[in-house]
């Protein structure tokens, strides 16, 4: 028995799984020079002025932080062209999602969701004692929005819809969201969780823009970890109706968008340019990587994320193992498929020779 009397559904709950990373398969497989392809994280740096900005900051860090972050969420809302009480800014975009839970997810109601999707979502309505009402994705791996939107029922309080998905890859466009909204009553929020669009096609829209301004139910969350290279720091925003900000600002756990992270976030805004070129030479590289595997026979999905999606079934832990054994982490999702994360050059045809070694 253990200490204290934790709360059942806690104590059921299966923890979030982060992507192994390289030590530690170095350490199991007894291998060197192992690479993490797991992530999703942005193999690169962020530009030297987003560098000096976090460590000119890191003199100041025996202060708290702006709990509201203010300056990050003016900086925020003139990119955007929204205003400043559209926006909330919170440790990544998973703790805006855990907020949103928080914030409208009783004991007992839903939260409908495709799946497979982000591995979080179940973990933060089980928290809140709500159900995750999975909807099944085509045999194709798109989101069914007509069986979404079947599924919200009297108990729901959300829908979660990942665009780009994770880890499937796919995206949805602004115009099959707004269709589907007019199937959704007012009073059931929906999420559109975009932590991967800076590497989605633009002819996919932009729901801040073609959304946010029709559909006072929408929240769209966006993260600074992933093109933006500042994973280590737990950076995101959320764009709603200002009523839906205010019941996710009182969630927020106090200070948790620390000193550094906002000092990095805002040197990103004013970083732009420099950043979209490593993000470009990522989606060079995600093309050379597609072609790549689809010359040698793969089949999958059109990735709009800064990863590949391969679906082998039934070969995925053997495959993903001997990937391992062999140096290569990838994130396995047992008798669905792996996920790859685009990495540098030299780490992309480290995977591709591998996954070739393995495969053929």
């Amino acid at each position: 028995m253990g200490v204290g009397r934790v709360r059942s559904i806690v104590s059921d709950l299966a923890p979030y799984r982060p992507g192994k990373g390289a030590k530690q398969a170095e350490a199991e497989h007894g291998i060197a020079d192992a690479i993490k392809l797991a992530s999703n994280e942005n193999p690169y740096s962020p530009p030297p002025s987003v560098q000096k900005a976090i460590q000119d900051a890191a003199a100041g860090v025996n202060r708290y932080s702006d709990h509201g972050a203010a300056e990050l969420r003016s900086k925020l809302a003139n990119w955007l062209g929204v205003d400043s009480d559209c926006i909330a800014v919170g440790c990544g975009s998973s703790g805006l999602l855990q907020q949103v839970c928080v914030a409208y997810i009783d004991p007992g109601d839903e939260v409908v969701s495709p799946w497979r999707s982000f591995e979080a979502y179940p973990i933060f309505v089980a928290l809140t004692n709500g159900k995750l009402v999975p909807v099944p994705l085509t045999d194709d791996h798109r989101i069914d929005l007509d069986a979404v939107a079947a599924a919200v029922g009297p108990k729901t309080k959300a829908v979660m819809l990942a665009t780009p998905n994770n880890p499937t890859g796919l995206a949805l466009s602004t115009a099959e969201i707004a269709e589907f909204m007019s199937k959704i009553p007012d009073d059931v929020l929906v999420v559109v969780d975009e932590a991967y669009r800076e590497f989605s096609d633009p002819a996919f829209g932009d729901p801040v823009k073609d959304l946010v301004g029709r559909f006072p139910n929408i929240v769209v969350t966006r993260t600074f970890s992933k093109a933006y290279g500042l994973a280590g720091l737990r950076t995101g925003y959320a764009v709603a109706d200002p009523t839906v900000i205010d019941e996710l600002d009182k969630v927020l756990l106090a200070f948790s968008v620390n000193l550094l992270a906002q000092a990095g976030a805002i040197a990103a805004l004013d970083s732009l340019d420099e950043i979209q070129v490593l993000v470009d030479s990522l989606l060079d590289e995600r093309t050379r990587v597609v072609d790549a595997l689809r010359t040698a026979g793969a089949e999958f999905p059109d990735p709009q994320g800064n990863f590949v999606w391969l679906p082998i079934g039934g070969r995925t832990d053997a495959v993903a193992h001997a990937l391992e054994q062999r140096g290569v982490v990838v994130r396995p999702f047992s008798g669905e498929g792996i996920r790859v994360t685009i990495g540098t050059p030299e780490e992309n045809d480290r995977f591709l020779a591998t996954y070739a070694d393995v495969t053929g």
